[in-house]
């Protein structure tokens, strides 16, 4: 369905060499999309799986959080001539109790997840600003943008500051027709959570609320990212749609 589209488009994806960036990646992919992928290391699986469907994937090794985001988004733009969509995706977490928690790790986090995704999505708006071409970001936001959690105090705050920098910036860019949304996930199966789900105490509790009654997967966000991409969220300014099973809804 050509409302649902993206064929001709660029979408840069961060942390795209597996998990839900992966599973974003090869979903942009089947709409369409060439993709360019930020990742810390070589994401030879991801490319493999978007070439096999007939596009483009460009590789950029860079440390998020560290290298400049002008330096990223003008390497994107060297190798596939344009940037039409971003995911700001890549997203680290450290867990420790507040009283415990160490400085370096809050500024790791706050540095990769809420930091590098407003530069990298200053210069991205920039260079659709200079085009005057439409464009899509997506921030990728996390149950803890609404709620608390335990023993993640950097995490929380990083992806509340995300649900709050998502409105902002498209309250400054709806009108150079650029739409800035999120996606909040709720609990995947992925690295991330890989410590709650070796819990089985946590595990049992987390599930236990989930009325889907399942962990989610890369591919249940893929519905959403290609809705938030596509012209079909073209009046979409500023919503964080969480993929949970339920789980806010509980």
């Amino acid at each position: 369905m050509k409302l649902f589209s993206l064929n001709g488009q660029v979408a840069m994806v961060t942390g795209c060499n597996k998990g839900l960036g992966q599973g974003i990646a090869i979903a942009l992919a089947q709409a369409g999309a060439d993709i360019v992928g930020v990742n810390r290391s070589p994401a030879d699986d991801t490319r493999q799986q978007v070439e096999a469907l007939g596009r483009q994937f460009y590789d950029i090794t860079a440390e998020l959080g560290s290298q400049a985001p002008s330096e990223i988004v003008a390497q994107a733009i060297a190798q596939a001539g344009k940037v039409d969509i971003l995911v700001n995706n890549a997203g680290i977490i450290r867990r420790a109790a507040a009283v415990e928690f160490s400085e370096q790790d809050w500024d790791d986090v706050i540095d990769v997840n809420l930091k590098a995704a407003f530069f990298l999505a200053q210069q991205v708006a920039k260079h659709l600003i200079e085009r005057q071409a439409p464009g899509k970001i997506v921030n990728i936001a996390s149950l803890l943008s609404f709620q608390g959690g335990i023993r993640v105090p950097s995490y929380t705050a990083s992806k509340s500051g995300i649900l709050g920098l998502t409105r902002l910036l498209a309250n400054e860019w709806a009108g150079h027709d650029i739409n800035v949304n999120g996606i909040a996930p709720g609990y995947m199966a992925t690295d991330n959570t890989q410590a709650l789900r070796d819990d089985p105490q946590r595990h049992a509790e987390i599930l236990g609320r989930i009325p889907a009654g399942r962990w989610g997967t890369p591919e249940d966000l893929a519905g959403a990212v290609i809705f938030l991409c596509s012209d079909a969220a073209r009046y979409v300014h500023g919503h964080t749609l969480a993929v949970d099973g339920g789980w806010l809804a509980r």
